[in-house]
């Protein structure tokens, strides 16, 4: 008899195994990736809410410091109101824009619209309208774009292949992949490895990288040309004045 517990065994016969009661283990916590994607969300939103963005009005240039989680805001000096608005493409869009954020075409977004007003743009798909950007545009898609485009910077990525009806105003172009058109550039317009560019081009100044390919006619550094002075067939140089409408001061009496 077990002294302990009062139960009765064989000394000869083999014991049974004690038993041995494990305690329930938490299981180790996995995030499924949804609410991974959503805590990145409001991460990324808390830290938009607290940064802040300067502004420009669109009517009057007045400038104003304004939240990065703010969708919209009113100008105080002319009461116009400013749209802060990210613009995704997806589909066919041909009504006009006007913001201060983003626009974003996907590679299935077809824009087509006749103005289109913005901080900075990417374009995957089909551009068939006039676009201005205070910011960069990148350009990663290829195709022909028979609008206007006008843009502080210009970035045409690897493997695209553009064709640009109108001549492209820029501050400053950078060139990746090939593009067929011609440039009107503030300032630099630059050719990297494997770069392709085939148009005139009018710019303060050019860089061609070893492996970039250009053709066309270039003025480089001439600030008293005019935007109208490289269509093609006409003169590069600038325009003079005819003797006729030089006069000369009269000469002094001799003493």
């Amino acid at each position: 008899m077990c002294r302990q517990c009062g139960a009765h065994f064989a000394p000869a016969a083999p014991r049974r195994a004690p038993i041995v009661t494990q305690r329930a283990q938490p299981e180790p916590r996995t995030e499924s990736p949804t609410a991974a994607a959503s805590l990145m969300q409001r991460f990324g939103g808390l830290w938009k809410s607290k940064r802040t963005n300067v502004i420009e009005c669109f009517d009057c240039q007045r400038k104003q410091e304004v939240s990065g989680a703010a969708t919209s805001t009113i100008c105080p000096s002319c009461s116009a109101h400013i749209d802060l608005s990210d613009y995704k493409i997806t589909t066919n869009f041909s009504r006009s824009i006007r913001t201060k954020g983003e626009v974003y075409v996907t590679s299935r977004g077809d824009l087509s619209s006749s103005s289109v007003r913005c901080r900075r743009a990417v374009i995957e798909g089909r551009l068939r309208g006039n676009l201005d950007c205070a910011g960069a545009i990148v350009i990663n898609a290829s195709g022909k774009i028979p609008g206007r485009l006008s843009a502080a910077e210009l970035i045409v990525e690897k493997r695209s292949e553009v064709q640009f009806f109108r001549r492209v105003r820029v501050g400053n172009i950078e060139i990746r992949g090939r593009m067929l058109g011609e440039i009107v550039a503030d300032g630099m317009v630059t050719i990297r490895k494997n770069g392709v560019l085939e148009g005139n081009v009018m710019a303060k100044a050019i860089n061609v990288e070893k492996g970039g390919t250009f053709s066309g006619q270039i003025v480089v550094g001439g600030a008293g040309l005019q935007q109208a002075e490289l269509l093609p067939g006409e003169s590069s140089t600038v325009s003079k004045p005819p003797e006729e409408s030089i006069s000369l001061a009269p000469p002094l009496p001799a003493t």
